[in-house]
């Protein structure tokens, strides 16, 4: 029998769901000029940023987060929920997605904040599921071990979602002058008693305008992929250089999401994908290599450091052939064990030898696809993984705003090319993200 999600892009729904990751220092476009700022507390960039992406029609904005900072390069940063809801302000259709961990919150503080943003918004936010694998000497809160802590998020996902239902759709009322009436017989009390959490509610908010906010989830791991199956309607997932693996991951996530009894198409995978982009392959090529100039590698080594498990870097030549037997196998890993994995696989495979390579890849795309080329080029790339069952969508990721023509190249020049071949929306046509998405 045929899946829904096995067909062909012509036989499987109105088109890609783009999104996009704003970017982070030396990738937020500064107001008035070509140039990134590294001013990462300059909120008229991010509004820029944000309604720049509108003005694209791409979905929604994902924005990642940093609960600590280097001790030896500390950066200052905006709390996600807290800016998105000034974007709020200043968008009207494109969807806002904050990266929240479930491992230095608690439920009640998260539903409230995401649902009172999806409020402020009028049904357009969302809350990107993650854990953390660090924070605990800020939070004064033990770090769980990695399969400890998705077990936690399961249950706080499940807690925030009983909170999120707590209020009847139509629990409050306005007659003809304005005047408010709440109907205290559809708000009720969850109360909530698991092993982790012990929450009664209701919320102080009432329901949202699209039902529930959306909840994106950026695991791979298995156990990620699980969790993700189960609750999620976004995965944001790691975008892999071949095609065929991500077919396989694609699957993967629909089979399960079919096994907990949801239908495939409930779930939107999107994998990151960092496009250089110009108006012929060798320009995109100049332009890439234009920012690979720009690359600190001693800086770069030291942000390996988190990826790899705390392998020391410091004391290898650039290009040294990395030792595959030093690094742990994925399945030991206690930080972010996808990411990692992904990186691993590619030393494995020999796309990756020195420690000069690693950085490279690392900084074109965080370990995701870097397709460059010209915008046909680049869109045939894209329109191949949509056509082949590789994926519902994109995450552009904040590296697409590093080079000259920045977001300008994904809005003015590849999202109409995808528009012109019939494979990505002319235009928003609801109010709520969760519509527009297409996971009502």
């Amino acid at each position: 029998m045929t899946t829904t999600w096995g067909k062909r892009q012509s036989e499987r729904g109105p088109g890609l769901v783009l999104g996009l990751l704003l970017g982070g220092t030396g990738q937020t476009k500064k107001p008035g000029t070509n140039g990134p700022t590294d001013n990462l507390l300059d909120i008229d960039a991010y509004i820029e940023q944000a309604q720049q992406a509108e003005r694209g029609k791409i979905h929604t904005i994902f924005l990642a987060d940093a609960l600590v900072t280097s001790d030896t390069a500390p950066k200052p940063g905006l709390e996600p929920v807290t800016m998105l809801s000034a974007l709020a302000t200043r968008t009207s259709h494109i969807g806002l997605i904050a990266s929240i961990s479930t491992s230095f919150t608690e439920p009640y503080n998260l539903a409230r904040q995401v649902l009172s943003l999806d409020h402020i918004s009028r049904g357009r936010a969302g809350w990107n599921l993650v854990t953390s694998s660090a924070g605990e000497k800020n939070f004064g809160k033990p770090l769980p071990a990695h399969d400890d802590r998705y077990a936690v998020a399961e249950e706080f996902a499940g807690v925030v979602q009983a909170l999120w239902e707590s209020w009847e759709p139509d629990a409050v009322s306005y007659d003809d002058r304005g005047r408010q009436a709440v109907d205290a017989r559809k708000v009720r009390r969850i109360d909530w008693n698991s092993k982790h959490f012990q929450v009664q509610g209701p919320l102080n908010v009432s329901r949202s305008p699209q039902d529930r906010p959306i909840l994106a989830q950026a695991g791979s791991s298995d156990e990620g992929r699980q969790l993700g199956a189960r609750i999620a309607d976004v995965i944001f997932t790691t975008g892999l250089t071949e095609v065929e693996p991500s077919v396989q991951i694609y699957r993967d996530f629909k089979k399960r999401a079919e096994a907990f009894g949801r239908s495939p198409d409930s779930l939107k995978i999107l994998p990151g994908v960092a496009p250089v982009i110009g108006s012929s392959d060798a320009e995109a090529q100049r332009y890439w290599r234009d920012v690979m100039e720009e690359i600190d590698f001693e800086e770069g080594r030291k942000s390996l450091a988190g990826q790899f498990g705390g392998i020391d870097f410091e004391g290898l030549d650039l290009d040294a052939v990395i030792p595959l037997d030093e690094l742990p196998q994925t399945a030991e890993v206690q930080g972010r064990r996808s990411r990692f994995g992904v990186f691993r696989n590619l030393i494995e495979s020999g796309k990756v030898r020195t420690v000069r390579d690693l950085i490279i890849y690392h900084s074109s795309g965080a370990g995701h696809w870097f397709p460059i080329g010209s915008v046909e080029n680049v869109a045939d790339q894209l329109q191949e993984r949509y056509e082949r069952g590789a994926t519902d969508g994109f995450n552009f990721l904040a590296f697409s705003l590093k080079y000259e023509p920045g977001l300008s190249a994904i809005t003015d020049h590849l999202i109409p090319e995808l528009q012109r071949r019939g494979i990505f929306h002319n235009d928003y046509q609801h109010e709520t993200l969760r519509h527009n998405l297409g996971v009502a």
